[in-house]
């Protein structure tokens, strides 16, 4: 598993426990990402058939994920099914959106960009996974 590369879904702490526990009850099977996040980072847009490790708030390798599906839409283009798959209780796009911008927002993501002032509009270009977990590493 030290050869996969990490899943860390939000950043340490509440929203990222919640995040990993919908996971592995297997109702977090979609996830959303900023394309501007991914070339600030100078990583690449994830691939279909690509596996990572999933880790905790503590670091611990908890599960592995594999990605089935990866689409560019703009912010305003999420739909619903996409939505509820993202497994935090949404059941309307503006819940999800929201929920998003609040995050998207926030004092550590525009950190993590670099960008103090950084906001999000309906043209604003987005990563949306769909995935599976293949394996709950926790022990029994």
């Amino acid at each position: 598993m030290t050869s996969l590369p990490k899943a860390e879904f939000a950043f340490p702490g509440p929203l990222r426990d919640q995040l990993v526990a919908a996971i592995l009850d297997g109702s977090k099977i979609s996830t959303t990402g900023l394309v501007a996040d991914y070339e600030h980072e100078g990583d690449p847009l994830p691939q279909v058939g690509e596996r990572s490790v999933v880790v905790d708030s503590e670091g611990r390798d908890v599960g592995v994920i594999e990605i089935t599906e990866v689409r560019i839409a703009a912010l305003a283009d999420v739909d619903l099914a996409h939505a509820v798959d993202e497994g935090e209780g949404f059941t309307t796009v503006a819940q999800w959106r929201a929920g998003h911008e609040e995050f998207w927002h926030g004092p550590e993501m525009r950190a993590a960009l670099g960008d103090e002032d950084f906001t999000v509009d309906d043209t604003t270009e987005l990563v949306l996974e769909r995935f599976r977990l293949v394996a709950d590493l926790r022990e029994k």
